[in-house]
């Protein structure tokens, strides 16, 4: 049977192509953009950099990582991290689109704008989270139980507030998060931002 474990150096490969594979919507995103490897860079892998110890996997019998959790406990400090000294880096390999023609153009400027108070839910929800299951292990509850791990470290810290935000299209995580007890917040067009109180 699966199980959750902490995330340890040496699951990133796996924890990339899980984003990949579940970043359209939830659906494989493959050679959806022009370069697959944005997705983990701006989604889960500064995650496991920053803050290793709020990271969750789940492992399948066979010893795959096939769903992951990854958290933020300050997203204003953690904001600030990614623009100074996480994101930079890509700068030559992806520079800022002038504007958004393609879905590739919105996706870096939204991590070129990545700041803190960039977005408004960090104030009364400190905490932000990305959490991703493949296919083979959706529906069995494996969500629920990752999201309670991480509300558990997050008490343990006495952060007082987790939100995330879920596209509009993901009809799946739409329903999911309100009968964990998230709340819908107010949200830009495109997204359906929740929050929850710790």
């Amino acid at each position: 049977m699966p199980r959750i474990r902490p995330f340890q150096h040496g699951d990133e490969p796996a924890l990339a192509e899980i984003c990949l594979k579940t970043a359209d919507d939830g659906r494989d995103a493959t050679g959806v953009l022009d370069d697959d490897r944005i997705w983990a860079e701006i989604f889960v892998l500064p995650y496991v950099a920053r803050h290793p110890d709020l990271a969750f996997v789940v492992e399948t019998d066979d010893t795959r990582v096939a769903g992951y959790i990854v958290c933020a406990p300050d997203t204003r400090s953690f904001e600030d991290w990614f623009a100074a000294e996480w994101w930079p880096r890509f700068a030559e390999r992806w520079p800022e689109p002038a504007a958004e023609v393609s879905r590739q153009d919105g996706i870096l400027r939204y991590a070129y704008g990545r700041r803190a108070g960039a977005e408004p839910y960090g104030d009364d929800y400190p905490a932000h989270l990305h959490i991703d299951l493949l296919p083979e292990l959706q529906g069995q509850g494996w969500g629920r139980r990752l999201i309670d791990t991480l509300v558990e470290a997050l008490r343990a810290r006495r952060v007082t507030g987790l939100h995330l935000g879920a596209s509009v299209g993901n009809a799946g995580a739409l329903a999911f998060y309100p009968r964990l007890g998230f709340a819908p917040l107010p949200s830009h067009e495109g997204v359906q931002a929740f929050g929850l109180d710790l």
